[in-house]
């Protein structure tokens, strides 16, 4: 991993590299399944921000804790996140290979 030098502006890689230096021995010690059940707590703690809909910084930082716990799993399972995304979307969407998905709304792409 990448040095993290703190900015206002953060890609995908430098977030990846400051959580990891923040919280990888400890994520490490927690292991995938015990993280995981961390992400799933902020998802419904996110869900519930979505529910009520009104507090727009409640709402920032529970997204905020979603990509930090999914961040954390992947630096455990050793997988470089902006490389998967340039790898899965960086063609356009899956589903129909164009930039604007043409996909039915009622198929995953």
């Amino acid at each position: 991993m990448s040095t993290y030098e703190p900015t206002n502006d953060v890609n995908l890689r430098d977030f990846q590299t400051l959580i990891h230096k923040m919280y990888f021995e400890k994520d490490l010690q927690r292991g995938i399944p015990g993280t995981f059940m961390w992400l799933m707590e902020e998802i419904g703690e996110l869900a519930s921000a979505l529910q009520s809909g009104n507090d727009r910084d409640n709402l920032e930082e529970e997204f905020a804790d979603v990509l930090a716990w999914l961040t954390t799993i992947a630096n455990v399972a050793q997988i470089d996140l902006a490389q998967a995304i340039q790898k899965k979307y960086g063609q356009g969407c899956p589903g129909c290979h164009r930039l604007v998905c043409s996909c039915s709304i009622d198929e995953k792409p």
